[in-house]
């Protein structure tokens, strides 16, 4: 689990000033809840915490699907009209979401936000949770 979350801070901050028209950056556990943000208010970092979730559920249904897939979601890019969406795995039971505008070109995310999960993937780890508390 991020212990240390301010730490983090200042490397959100760093991958949404590396690229123009980044509008949120959210680290957010397997069952969509946020760990940590940079950008965006706190209500909607939840919002979009809580929709990673089925997102990754999703993709991991469908990545089950393919020979020799391992079943496990890396990275889902989703265009919508006027900006981006990217949702990575960062962890166990981790993952990194950044909202951007069009502005954002998604090769140059997707390579940030793979930098960014190798020098922070171990610490982003959460433990899975039964009745509210870590297992």
């Amino acid at each position: 689990m991020i212990r240390q979350r301010a730490n983090f801070d200042w490397m959100l901050k760093e991958l949404a000033d590396g690229a123009p028209g980044v509008e949120m950056v959210v680290v957010l556990s397997a069952d969509g809840l946020r760990l940590a943000r940079y950008g965006g208010d706190q209500d909607a970092a939840d919002r979009v915490a809580a929709a990673c979730a089925g997102v990754q559920s999703l993709a991991g249904a469908v990545a089950q699907e393919l020979p020799y897939s391992d079943g496990e979601m890396q990275m889902v890019l989703i265009e919508i009209k006027g900006g981006y969406f990217y949702l990575m795995a960062a962890g166990d039971n981790a993952y990194l979401a950044v909202l951007s505008d069009m502005t954002c070109e998604p090769g140059r995310m997707g390579g940030m936000m793979r930098d960014l999960v190798v020098r922070i993937g171990a610490h982003l780890t959460t433990p899975p949770r039964r009745n509210g508390q870590a297992v």
